[in-house]
C-alpha cells in the first residue's frame, strides 16, 4: 500500500467516525514538553481532519496537509471550516512554504509512508526556528479488556484473512533528526482504549489497512467483508460492549537553530 491507497470516497467517509483518541495524545504531548499555545499549526497526513481538529485545541490557526483529495474533503466538513482551518492537497514532502512559518507540526499516521529525508529537509523551509514536531500513531492491538476470546480471533482468524500490508515502521532516533536541525525530546509508547459494540467495530474495521488492501487493491466486495465479520465476531461479543486496546507512539522533537544548519 501507499499513500494513493487512502484516496477513496469509503474509506474517507469512514475515517470521520474513526475513535477520536487524537486529543489525548494532544494532552500528553501538553503536559509532558509544554503548555504554551501556538500562533500557526501544520496537520500533515490531516485525513478526514480528526487530528487536525485535535491540533486546533492548542493553535489559533491550523492547516491541514493531505495527499488525498477525498480525505481533505471530509477533513472540511469535520472541522466545519472556517477562518481558523485551511487545508491543501500535498504530499507530505512537498508541503509548500506559507505566509506564515508553522509554529508546530503534527503527523498522525504519516511516518510509514514518506521518504523520511525528503520529509524532514521540507519542515525547515516552512518552521520556525523554534518550533516542534510532533509525530504519532495508534492502532487497534491484539487484546480487549478482560477478553482472551479477542486475541485468538485476532491473530488465527483474522490476520489469517486479512494479512497486515507492508509499512516501514522504522523508529526515528535523535540521529535521524539532528542532521536537520532537530533535537529529540520524548518518544513514548501509547496505549488507550475505546469501547465499541459489534456493529460500531465491524464499521470500524471495515477501513482498516488489512481491509482495504483487498478491497480497493484486489477489488473484493464491502458486502462480503461485512457478511465475514458478521460471522466471526459474535463471539467475541457476546452482546456486550468491549474495550479494545490502542497501542502506538508519540515523538516529539524541536527545531533549534545550529551555526552549521
Amino acid at each position: 500500500m501507499n499513500q494513493t491507497a487512502f484516496d477513496f470516497k469509503r474509506i474517507a467517509q469512514g475515517y470521520k467516525n474513526r475513535p477520536y483518541l487524537h486529543k489525548q495524545v494532544i494532552e500528553q504531548f501538553q503536559n509532558d514538553v509544554t503548555k504554551k499555545r501556538f500562533c500557526n499549526g501544520l496537520d500533515i497526513g490531516c485525513g478526514a481532519g480528526l487530528s487536525t481538529k485535535a491540533l486546533k485545541l492548542i493553535c489559533d490557526h491550523v492547516v491541514g496537509a493531505d495527499i488525498s483529495s477525498e480525505m481533505i474533503s471530509v477533513a472540511k466538513e469535520v472541522c466545519e471550516q472556517n477562518e481558523d482551518y485551511d487545508f491543501i492537497v500535498s504530499k507530505a514532502e512537498e508541503i509548500p512554504a506559507m505566509k506564515n512559518k508553522v509554529d508546530i507540526v503534527t503527523a498522525a499516521g504519516v511516518i510509514q509512508w514518506v521518504d523520511k529525508d525528503a520529509f524532514l529537509q521540507n519542515l525547515i523551509s516552512i518552521m520556525t526556528n523554534d518550533g516542534y514536531v510532533l509525530i504519532y500513531d495508534f492502532s487497534v492491538s491484539d487484546q480487549m479488556r478482560n477478553n482472551d476470546a479477542f486475541s485468538s480471533w485476532w491473530h488465527n482468524t483474522y490476520l489469517k484473512e486479512f494479512p497486515k500490508p507492508f509499512r516501514n515502521e522504522s523508529v526515528w532516533t535523535d540521529k535521524d533528526v539532528e542532521q536537520y536541525g532537530f533535537s529529540m525530546i520524548k518518544q513514548i509508547h501509547l496505549e488507550m482504549e475505546y469501547e465499541f459494540d459489534l456493529e460500531s467495530f465491524i464499521e470500524f474495521m471495515l477501513i482498516q489497512s488489512n481491509v482495504n488492501d483487498k478491497v480497493e487493491g484486489e477489488g473484493r466486495s464491502i458486502e462480503e467483508v461485512h457478511k465475514w465479520f458478521e460471522r466471526t465476531l459474535p463471539p467475541i461479543f457476546m452482546n456486550t460492549k468491549q474495550q479494545l486496546v490502542f497501542t502506538g507512539y508519540s515523538w516529539c522533537f524541536a527545531r533549534k537553530i545550529k551555526e552549521n544548519i
